[in-house]
């Protein structure tokens, strides 16, 4: 039902835990973890955003291109207050999904619990199974050369 998009989103992850660089900027965010499932006719997406902000969550869909992109900022602090260890990543997550022509991308729906986003997407009608009736003595033509 959907497609990566980026070949080396799980290179650039597997990097950046190597390296220790975990703060993603606008230009070069940070890859989100996500999982992705059929559940009846809907399929769902959820994606692992720890301490974001709802209003810190963009979700675009243009065609059959879903992006999601969301920034974790720093807990604001005192200025008597000096940081003894920072192992959190901070800074813009996005990742990107190409929908496939069988969910209906006008029906979207998403919601944001305990650090999940979960988008529900529609299966489209016209993907949906349906049985064909086979008609008795219809169908028949005879061709004439």
């Amino acid at each position: 039902m959907l497609m990566r998009t980026d070949p080396f989103r799980e290179f650039d992850r597997l990097t950046q835990q190597l390296f220790g660089s975990t703060s993603g900027t606008w230009s070069r965010p940070s890859a989100m973890p996500m999982d992705a499932y059929r559940e009846g006719d809907v399929y769902v997406i959820a994606f692992d955003l720890p301490g974001v902000d709802p209003d810190a969550i963009d979700i675009d869909v243009e065609r059959n291109m879903l992006t999601v992109k969301a920034e974790r900022r720093p807990v604001t602090k005192s200025d008597d207050i000096q940081m003894e260890l920072s192992e959190r990543p901070l800074g813009v997550f996005s990742r990107q999904v190409v929908l496939a022509d069988s969910l209906d991308t006008e029906h979207i729906s998403a919601g944001y619990d305990a650090g999940v986003l979960t988008l529900r997407v529609s299966i489209a009608e016209r993907a949906k199974p349906r049985k064909i009736s086979v008609g008795v003595g219809e169908g028949r033509k005879e061709i004439s050369g």
